[in-house]
């Protein structure tokens, strides 16, 4: 009984906000992925290896960057986490494509693609550590961004821990969510995307590329899996380490359909998925089996599935190949 009020001041304690707006990040950024990839009408269950990809191609090119130019490095801090960031991005990109090119050209089943792309990005990742690193888990450690504090919240006592000391990625974040909202909403691309989605048959008879449309809707997604993964090993983990990922990509698929496909509705899901997150390495402190902790994260993600999904409307076509000659 005596760790009841230990237990609810480690609840509502601003830590725990912090810990879970750091946690919310990378499962908040595949989401996102995931709604485009999805309103273009292609289901993408690869997120997860396009996470694992950009969790070692960030960590490598920082480690190389950093050892390659270390004057220029010394000069421009952020440089080298700035070269991994980038390479996660194109590495997530990169597996992204080869799932469109199957997907989308040879109408190969979405859910086979996505499932083997997981299962060769796990093999890759461990093959170039070996070949890079002479390990086969993890590489050497890197530094990540300067960190940045928000003016006016930081001098709240309140929000203090959550508005100092924050990576740059985490408001970047939050404004690729406004961002992806108004694309998606305001722009001819965002409508054209959301038409293929839709109903592909009728957006190809009024001109619109539904081939182009979804290659660049998945390509996106790996862009922003890649991203992803990147913050994983440059911000949080400050290096790569096999399986650091732990299925956060299957977790912001999960996110995606609570939010109903929507970018904002995506930041509440995985807000509410990196608080369990946070929540599960906070109480790990108390006397509370371990095992139990650790799948909480995922518990949630079943529950919330279970209850919602019945109630969430999906793109029309989502999922379904099309081929224009067959219409």
């Amino acid at each position: 009984m005596s760790e009841v009020p230990e237990l609810l001041r480690t609840l509502l304690s601003a830590a725990l906000l912090a810990s879970a707006v750091r946690l919310t990040v990378p499962i908040l950024l595949a989401a996102l992925g995931a709604v485009f990839t999805e309103r273009g009408g292609v289901v993408n269950i690869g997120l997860e290896g396009m996470m694992i990809m950009g969790t070692f191609w960030g960590a490598a090119a920082t480690y190389f960057t950093a050892q390659a130019l270390p004057g220029l490095v010394a000069a421009v801090p952020d440089l080298a986490p700035l070269a991994g960031m980038g390479a996660a991005v194109l590495a997530g990109m990169a597996l992204a494509l080869v799932h469109a090119v199957v997907t989308v050209t040879f109408r190969v089943d979405q859910i086979i693609s996505g499932v083997a792309l997981n299962l060769l990005a796990v093999g890759l990742a461990r093959f170039l550590n070996i070949l890079f690193f002479r390990v086969a888990t993890q590489s050497p450690g890197i530094e990540g961004f300067t960190p940045i504090s928000l003016p006016l919240l930081r001098d709240l006592p309140a929000l203090a821990p959550v508005a100092r000391n924050l990576s740059p990625v985490i408001p970047l974040a939050l404004l690729l969510v406004v961002a992806g909202h108004w694309v998606l909403v305001r722009t001819r691309f965002g409508l054209r995307l959301r038409a293929v989605g839709e109903h592909p048959l009728a957006a190809d008879t009024l001109g619109i590329d539904v081939y182009r449309m979804r290659y660049l809707g998945v390509l996106l997604s790996g862009a922003l899996a890649g991203f992803a993964g990147g913050y994983l090993a440059i911000e949080q983990g400050h290096g790569y380490l096999e399986g650091m990922t732990q299925g956060r990509g299957f977790i912001a698929l999960a996110a995606m359909i609570f939010g109903n496909w929507w970018p904002v509705g995506a930041l509440g899901a995985s807000a509410l998925f990196g608080y369990f997150d946070a929540l599960s390495l906070r109480v790990v402190a108390l006397r509370i089996p371990y095992q139990f902790i650790t799948v909480l994260p995922h518990i949630v993600t079943i529950l919330v599935l279970a209850g919602v999904v019945r109630r969430a409307q999906p793109p029309a076509a989502d999922g379904i190949p099309y081929a224009k000659e067959e219409e």
